[in-house]
């Protein structure tokens, strides 16, 4: 299958043929094909299309190109005016409206990390002196909608609250329990044997030594994303007959709900797709809208409705800003049979 850079610069290349003047019929059939065999292909040709559109720098990307040949991805150049020649000069980033997986390392992340241990220093330091001293340690923590919040505890570990996220953190000298209210989060736990690091919620505690995951609460399921280690997904003790238990190892994508747990495994790369949320992110992989649409209203107070049916049944494919939903609605409007209706406090998108 096609990661997304490989579509997106297929994309651009059907984009520059399509503008260098040799443009045939038999070539518009080509890229109609292309166009129809992925709903990816649509997103990624309606996001270069129309940013370039808006932009009218699609002929100044191409001057001096041998044809066919794409621009390096970043080096947009305006015309200079008059003499027809490209000027250097920098145009706004478009990746609102353009997105590519994360690259395996992620370098830049660790000094915010960094700075945001620093900052915490001494209130986890204080944390720690207290549990040191009273053997317990009981903190809450809670994140707004359309706020991603990064809290480091009091053991060592860190939690990353997802927009919208509650939760409650119990430590002791005999074990360490977090029960997730509401919402998502992403832990990564600092090692300690013998004091198991748990995460209730819905009914189930997903429980780990030393690892990364992220827990997301629904209603009436949980899931769970491993990315690093193991973790043991378990009934809560009390809640009934007990049920199998489920070791996940690193690329665990585990839904569990009142039916039992179904259990994914992926490369780790594609389980970390479940946390782009971390850096501003939804992506979509032939996801009907209804579904798309209930993970933007996790992210934005401005809902966005499906008027019909038809609307909702729709599938879409890619990677979006959550935080920029008025473009993944214009794109919507360009590569499907709908029409939005905008207000304030609400997009409601009807067929047509």
């Amino acid at each position: 299958m096609d990661d997304s850079r490989t579509i997106e610069r297929t994309a651009a290349q059907w984009l520059a043929r399509r503008e260098s003047g040799a443009w045939s019929a038999r070539d518009q059939q080509a890229l109609e094909a292309w166009l129809e065999q992925r709903t990816e292909h649509r997103v990624a040709w309606l996001r270069l299309h129309a940013a370039w559109e808006q932009a009218g720098r699609l002929r100044a990307l191409a001057a001096g190109l041998p044809p066919g040949q794409v621009p390096e991805r970043g080096r947009w150049a305006a015309w200079a005016a008059g003499d027809g020649a490209p000027a250097a000069s920098p145009v706004p980033d478009l990746r609102a409206l353009r997105f590519a997986p994360r690259p395996p390392s992620r370098p830049a992340r660790w000094p915010r990390r960094l700075a945001a241990c620093l900052a915490l220093a001494v209130a986890a330091g204080a944390g720690w002196g207290a549990w040191q001293l009273s053997g317990r340690q009981q903190a809450h923590y809670a994140s707004a909608v359309g706020q991603v919040r990064e809290v480091a505890l009091a053991d060592g570990s860190r939690a990353t609250l997802s927009s919208g996220t509650r939760l409650a953190v119990y430590l002791d000298r005999g074990q360490r329990r977090v029960v997730l209210e509401q919402g998502e989060a992403l832990f990564e736990v600092a090692r300690d044997p013998a004091r198991p690091f748990a995460v209730e919620a819905g009914g189930y505690r997903a429980v780990a030594v030393g690892t990364r995951y992220a827990v997301r609460r629904e209603a009436g399921a949980l899931r769970v994303v491993v990315t690093e280690g193991r973790v043991r997904l378990e009934d809560l003790p009390g809640a009934g007959t007990p049920r199998p238990v489920s070791l996940l190892p690193a690329g665990s994508v585990a839904t569990a709900g009142g039916d039992g747990v179904l259990v994914r495994s992926l490369p780790v790369e594609e389980a970390q797709r479940y946390l782009e949320w971390r850096d501003g992110f939804l992506v979509f992989d032939d996801t009907p809208l209804e579904q798309a649409a209930a993970e933007f209203n996790r992210f934005n107070l401005r809902r966005l409705e499906l008027a019909d049916p038809a609307v909702a049944a729709l599938r879409v494919g890619g990677h979006f800003r959550w935080s920029n939903l008025d473009a993944f609605v214009g794109l919507l409007e360009q590569g499907f049979p709908v029409r939005a209706e905008r207000h304030p406090d609400r997009i409601v998108l009807y067929a047509r």
